[in-house]
């Protein structure tokens, strides 16, 4: 399959499509990558080196590619971190151009804002836009809990109320709603949950709890997720692959002591996860 990813990079260590490329290609995709904004490592460091490119230059960057003639042969859209409000307007044109060349792609939000405990942050209008333009827009839209939240509008205090949420989010467009890194009242303290909603039903996994605080699992997820679903169109099946993959990575990440996820180094899980979890139906 052939993935247009539109986010952010970093030189060092993995995030944006430093993180969502290479499991990608690992599994034998081919990647267009355009980056949002580059640099030298994630922000979470407190300190970092780089710039966050104009909605020009990603247009720039797109229009390229389109150049090429290949966008007939494109299967989907795949957005991340933004950087700025316009860059979004860039990228909701992409989306567009690539669905008027191949009417079967399909576009998947990673609606970056925030997360639990650190809040927003994101700049100053990108929260907004995520909600009003790209959750719209979106066939897959894959929120963690925080950003489940800020999109509704509710509040998610156990577990029902988050399927509810969930299920709101494909009244405003998208079809697939995959929430990540979901903890409630009924979530015991040594695993996490995840949950996918669609038309054709809902779906919980659970996994471990590791001991590991590392950037760029979402990003992971996001891409692994939406790949799976591309090609199997099975919101179950999508889960269950790209939470085990995600799963495997972060415990050899975990195992290692690194504060940067083992993308390379534990690559093989992409391509044969060491340990396979099952999505149940709601």
């Amino acid at each position: 399959m052939n993935i247009l990813s539109i986010q952010s990079h970093v030189a060092y260590g993995h995030v944006g499509n430093a993180s969502a490329a290479f499991p990608l290609q690992r599994l034998g995709h081919e990647v267009w990558a355009v980056n949002t904004v580059q640099f030298s490592n994630h922000t979470g460091y407190g300190a970092w080196r780089g710039e966050v490119f104009s909605a020009a230059a990603i247009r720039e960057v797109v229009e390229g590619i389109q150049d090429r003639g290949v966008f007939p042969k494109c299967d989907g859209v795949l957005s991340g971190y933004m950087g700025e409000a316009a860059i979004g307007e860039a990228i909701l044109d992409a989306v567009a151009r690539a669905k008027r060349a191949n009417a079967g792609a399909l576009y998947c939000c990673d609606p970056v804002i925030g997360d639990v405990g650190r809040g927003v942050f994101v700049r100053p209008g990108v929260p907004e836009f995520m909600r009003d333009r790209a959750l719209p827009a979106a066939d897959v839209v894959t929120p963690n809990q925080f950003e489940l939240e800020f999109l509704t509008g509710a509040r998610v205090e156990d577990f029902r109320a988050a399927m509810a949420a969930a299920r709101s989010l494909l009244d405003r467009g998208p079809r697939v709603a995959l929430v990540t890194s979901l903890i409630t009242p009924e979530t015991p303290a040594d695993v996490i949950d995840m949950l996918v909603v669609s038309e054709d039903g809902a779906w919980s996994l659970r996994t471990p709890l590791l001991p590991v605080s590392v950037n760029g699992a979402g990003d992971a997820i996001a891409a692994l997720f939406f790949a799976h679903y591309l090609e199997t169109r099975s919101p179950a099946e999508a889960l269950s692959k790209a939470a085990s993959s995600v799963y495997g990575v972060l415990k050899a990440t975990a195992e290692a002591g690194s504060r940067e996820i083992l993308t390379v180094a534990a690559q093989q899980e992409f391509v044969s996860p060491s340990r396979r979890f099952e999505a149940s139906p709601l």
